[in-house]
């Protein structure tokens, strides 16, 4: 024995050889960290001011609660718009206060949040599996973290959601924390680390709907710890004193939003139209079977069929790639079977409990990956498992004492499969996803070009723009604005934006135009239906305008059209028709026709006279209708005209919506609505003599109902000439 070992000093050999081993381990440590900081910076962050294009409708209206919180209207929860929990509102605030009211400032915070949780994710799977009954294991703890740190930050679901103004972003950055800090805490009985916990599990209720479970996971996760009751007890006793820091300190940062809940019980349920399934409602009178159906279509989620949101995810494609579900369910499989160590059984308990908001939820059928976003730590980090376990079967049977290199080579082999994973993100989000007319639909795209067009008018008192809105909402005359367009137009032109749901539309236009006295000429937006929902706005604005101005021409911008009118008549009462002419139509799909309405500018003519429209070529229409209660069948109507020949020389369809924008299949009671029609036929149709027919069918089946009685599809509505085209 040498004498340096006599003293008790270890080999030079030995410290070498350790020195060795820690300059690896922070050399694979910090490739892995350069990686996922490429990725989120490429992925989460860049170009973050112009992806989306369009500003979703709840990202504006974040934007609009943080303008209220600039100007001194404080809330923890903002029960406007189905109500938000605060913590976005005030990390927009902030963000405004520095960059403006731009995209950018809405979106900055979720992003980083969003990449934080990537970086969380590394910490904890090194925590988690860095230890094995004592004993070290830091490339496990490394490789484990990395890997689900790097499929959580090349996973285009995430991307998509990460780069979003979606408060649910904050609900994984935070509960991660909380968990790193809290078995950071409990295992080197360190106080500062446990109340560090605590808060960040004090702030989850200021996150998302889905962070309501989350207490649920620290009580099952942490009563598994007093299994068998015999070491429990003492085990319980133990722990009483970090318990009570972590919830005391929790309870402390929770208190306000807890305080507000209790005061407003009403705003704590605004949102339970979304939960429960059970509710007759949503399960149709089956609810344990459509119980079993949401969490079997959730656990599909897992690579097998997606969530057909947009916002959520591309095509429908499931939350994981092939290669990834084999390695969840292989490390799902293995913690299941290793239930009894807590690393592996906190997976399972946060992946469990997470998974119920959107299990529970109305989405039957139907994945949504973003109510699952507070299981997708567990998820990927579930997935890092099995690949670890993976390869150390591999490892055993062709590495033997290599196991540092072999270690390094798959560090490296990981590596370039998260690049290459990413290269394919990217090219999805930024060449595809981003440009498909579903994305422009659910980001208004429509809404954002038309701010930035509006933005460069000059100030004019003579000219107003009118513009439809077809969100849900209240009128303009209760101090309503479109939050997309409150939050970032800030020009100097004359605005006016209306919901053509509210009752007595016509008459609201004509008397607010009259308010403003020096108006002259009116510009009414026309929204293509790619861009932003419209309902039948275009033609209720159209028939009005048509009837009491002079039409001007149009201008077209892509995704709007703006039609210019002067010469307003404001010295009579606008209405759509003077009366309606009662048809009784009924139809035995339960809908029926009770009335029609014909006319061509301020004119309104009987439907059983002989219709010349002259040069013009144009022609209204308003069709009234009634349902059937509870009818469940979305119907639209196609309007036909026919030549003396009987053949068909032009269609034109269009959705039935109801008065407050809902589709004739929403159920409800019996009730009448109207139906407006523009038409301006082609200057190419042949001069002559024209029947115009009716159709009725579903939009589903695209099976057309028929009169009772009569047993045939179509209705002849009027007889018209055309004459020479202008």
């Amino acid at each position: 024995m040498t004498e340096t070992s006599k003293s008790g000093e270890r080999p030079a050999g030995a410290a070498d050889s350790e020195e060795t081993e820690r300059f690896r381990l922070a050399l694979v440590a910090g490739g892995i960290l350069f990686v996922l900081a490429f990725a989120v910076l490429l992925l989460r962050i860049q170009r973050l001011d112009e992806l989306p294009i369009g500003l979703h409708h709840d990202e504006g209206a974040h934007g609009m609660d943080a303008l209220r919180v600039l100007q001194g209207e404080h809330a923890v929860f903002f029960p406007a718009n189905n109500g938000r929990e605060g913590l976005i509102v005030y990390t927009i605030a902030l963000a405004v206060s520095f960059l403006g009211r731009t995209m950018l400032a809405l979106r900055l915070p979720t992003a980083l949040a969003s990449s934080g949780t990537v970086f969380v994710v590394f910490w904890l799977g090194r925590l988690l599996f860095g230890r094995e009954d004592g004993r070290p294991t830091p490339w496990r703890g490394l490789l484990v973290g990395g890997i689900g740190a790097g499929l959580l930050a090349v996973s285009l679901g995430q991307t998509i959601i990460g780069r979003a103004a979606l408060r649910a972003n904050f609900l994984p950055l935070l509960l991660g924390l909380c968990l790193f800090f809290l078995w950071r805490g409990w295992e080197g009985r360190s106080w500062w680390r446990v109340a560090l916990a605590g808060a960040c599990a004090g702030l989850l209720p200021y996150t998302y709907l889905a962070a309501r479970f989350t207490p649920f996971l620290f009580l099952f996760f942490g009563l598994s710890f007093l299994l068998p009751w015999a070491k429990g007890k003492a085990r319980l006793r133990a722990a009483l004193p970090w318990a009570g820091i972590f919830l005391g300190v929790a309870g402390l940062v929770a208190a306000p939003i807890l305080i507000h809940f209790a005061l407003h019980p009403e705003h704590f349920v605004i949102r339970s139209n979304q939960l429960l399934i059970l509710q007759p409602d949503r399960s149709q009178g089956e609810p344990l079977r459509a119980l079993l159906g949401n969490v079997w279509a959730h656990l599909l989620a897992f690579g097998f069929r997606g969530d057909p949101n947009w916002r959520h995810s591309f095509a429908a494609q499931p939350m994981l790639r092939p290669w990834e579900t084999f390695f969840f369910w292989l490390g799902a499989g293995l913690a299941a079977g290793r239930w009894q160590r807590p690393a592996y059984r906190l997976l399972l308990i946060w992946l469990a409990v997470l998974l119920l908001p959107a299990m529970l939820a109305r989405d039957v059928l139907h994945p949504n990956t973003l109510r699952m976003i507070g299981a997708a730590p567990a998820v990927y980090l579930l997935t890092a498992v099995g690949a670890w376990e993976a390869y150390s079967f591999l490892r055993e049977r062709f590495f033997g004492d290599s196991k540092g290199i072999a270690a390094i080579a798959l560090a490296f082999v990981v590596s370039g499969a998260v690049l290459a994973q990413g290269v394919r993100t990217y090219r999805t989000y930024f060449e595809e996803w981003a440009y498909r007319s579903e994305v422009y639909h659910e980001y208004a795209v429509g809404w954002v070009d038309l701010i930035q067009l509006l933005s460069l008018q000059p100030p004019d008192e003579t000219s107003v723009y009118l513009i439809p809105d077809g969100q849900r909402h209240k009128a303009l005359e209760e101090g309503f604005r479109s939050p997309t367009f409150e939050y970032l137009y800030q020009g100097a032109a004359q605005v006016l934006l209306f919901h053509t749901a509210m009752p007595d539309l016509a008459q609201k236009i004509e008397s607010t135009l009259a308010a403003m006295k020096s108006i002259s000429t009116v510009k009414v937006v026309d929204w293509d239906s790619r861009a932003a929902w419209t309902g039948d706005e275009s033609d209720r604005f159209a028939v009005l305008f048509g009837k009491y101005g002079r039409y001007l021409g149009s201008d077209a911008y892509g995704s709007f059209r703006i039609h210019n009118y002067t010469d307003i008549a404001l010295d009579q009462p606008w209405t759509f028709y003077d009366h309606l002419e009662p048809l009784a139509v009924y139809f035995d799909g339960g809908i029926a026709l009770e009335g029609i309405a014909l006319g061509q500018g301020v004119e309104q003519w009987s439907s059983q006279q002989h219709l010349d429209l002259g040069r013009d070529r144009t022609l209204w229409m308003a069709l009234q209708w009634r349902t059937e209660s509870g009818l469940d069948v979305d119907y639209a109507i196609s309007l036909r005209l026919y030549n003396t020949e009987g053949e068909r020389s032009y269609q034109r369809d269009i959705v039935l919506w109801k008065p407050d924008h809902t589709l004739t299949g929403s159920g409800g009671a019996s009730e009448l609505f109207d139906t407006m029609v523009q038409f301006g036929f082609p200057t190419d149709l042949a001069r002559g003599e024209y029947e115009l027919r009716l159709v009725v069918y579903s939009t589903e089946t695209q099976i057309p109902t028929v009169e009772i009685g009569v047993w045939e599809p179509e209705l002849l509505l009027a007889r018209l000439r055309l004459g020479e085209g202008p």
